[in-house]
Formats: C-alpha cells, sequence, structure tokens
C-alpha cells in the first residue's frame, strides 16, 4: 500500500520560512519523479516544483523560483520543499505527488495547511 505523507505546514509571518516534508511508503522511491503542487480557496491546484526520479533536474513555478528549493533523500525515502521569503498569496494546502518514471501511475498525498499571515 503506497502512502505519502506529508508534515511541516503551519502558520508563519511574510518573510518567514518553512520545509516540508514528504515520506514515501509502498513503492520504489527511485522510480518516481516527486512533485509538490499547492491549491489555494477558490483555486486550481498548481504545480510548485518538480524532482525527476535521478534528482538531476528540477523544475519551479515563475511565482517561486528563488525562493523554493526542492530535494530528495533516498535514505530516508523523503522529498523536501524549503520555503524561503514566504509570501501571504503562498497560503494553499501542499500535495506531494509521486509519478512512476514509465507507468506514469500517480499518488497523492492528503495534504499540508501552510498559511502566510502576519
Amino acid at each position: 500500500q503506497v502512502q505519502l505523507v506529508e508534515s511541516g505546514g503551519g502558520l508563519v509571518q511574510p518573510g518567514g520560512s518553512l520545509r516540508l516534508s514528504c515520506a514515501a511508503s509502498g513503492l520504489t522511491f527511485s522510480n518516481y519523479a516527486m512533485s509538490w503542487y499547492r491549491q489555494a480557496p477558490g483555486k486550481e491546484r498548481e504545480l510548485v516544483a518538480s524532482l525527476t526520479r535521478t534528482g538531476d533536474s528540477t523544475n519551479y513555478a515563475d511565482s517561486v523560483k528563488g525562493r523554493f528549493t526542492i530535494s530528495r533523500d533516498y535514505g530516508k525515502n523523503t522529498v523536501y520543499l524549503q520555503m524561503d521569503n514566504l509570501r501571504p498569496e503562498d497560503t494553499a494546502v501542499y500535495y506531494c505527488n509521486a509519478v512512476h518514471w514509465w507507468r506514469k501511475n500517480q499518488y497523492w498525498g492528503q495534504g499540508t495547511q501552510v498559511t502566510v499571515s502576519s
């Protein structure tokens, strides 16, 4: 049974930082590209950052470039999203996503709330 469990969300002031974690189990972690998506109230879910299964290529939404960093730890089967210089518009539920590199089947976590407010 595949599980993606996010953690690290919370309330932070503008300009602050958070690090999200997504622990994966029940899958071969190195076979999956990993991504973070977010969904704000009344908006569609959008891709924030992605990382290839080998970890050699990343992709970021324009709105987070230079502020967010995605990384993965193969020993811990975990993907991270370091979020710096947070803005109120970053407020959303953040979801972890795993996509098999050739089968293309995918899994989602349950989401973690990030709120940026003074």
